[in-house]
């Protein structure tokens, strides 16, 4: 098997790069690989990565977050609050060698609307995740990826909106968006 340890991105303003992370991680977990996920911004248990989740073996789904739309332009404390406390967690994991895959979902979207400090993240994965001898895979979601992370990524995949459902008035609906 090759060397897991990539930094990817997904991003962009098109749907899919949660979903795209996830079936990364359905198929990690089919070939016995253990896989951490941790939303940012997010805390809603009816959404179905969450219900699903419980049934697959090898996988752990965190939120961090609260069941609120997030200020982009004017985040409040609490949202700075629970970002932080989420990044900090998501440190501990990615240096603990517990699992294979770390997916850290909407954590782009927690950099560019200053919920978390890009440079402090840019530290981290430069430093102390690229000293690792055992680097998980790393899989940062969300839009407006920085551009630091970017480029230093080893992939990076942005989804692009050609026409989007909602335009005409379909919302999102359950068992497809969330």
């Amino acid at each position: 098997m090759a060397k897991l340890g990539l930094l990817q991105v997904y991003t962009g303003n098109g749907k899919g790069k949660t979903t795209a992370s996830i079936g990364l991680a359905f198929r990690a977990c089919g070939h016995g690989l253990t896989v951490c996920m941790i939303q940012f911004m997010k805390e809603n248990i009816e959404y179905g990565e969450v219900k699903a989740s419980q049934y697959l073996p090898g996988f752990k789904l965190i939120q961090v977050g609260r069941n609120d739309f997030v200020n982009l332009e004017h985040p409040e404390q609490i949202d700075i609050e629970l970002a932080t406390k989420g990044w900090n967690l998501a440190q501990s994991i990615i240096l603990s060698g517990t699992y294979d895959i770390v997916i850290l979902d909407e954590m782009n979207v927690a950099m560019a609307c200053k919920l978390l400090d890009v440079n402090e993240v840019v530290r981290f994965l430069k430093n102390e995740y690229q000293a690792l001898t055992k680097r998980p895979e790393l899989i940062v979601t969300g839009r407006y990826a920085p551009t630091a992370i970017t480029e230093m990524a080893d992939l990076v995949t942005e989804m692009q909106e050609i026409c989007h459902h909602y335009a005409v008035g379909i919302e999102a609906r359950q068992g497809i968006e969330f």
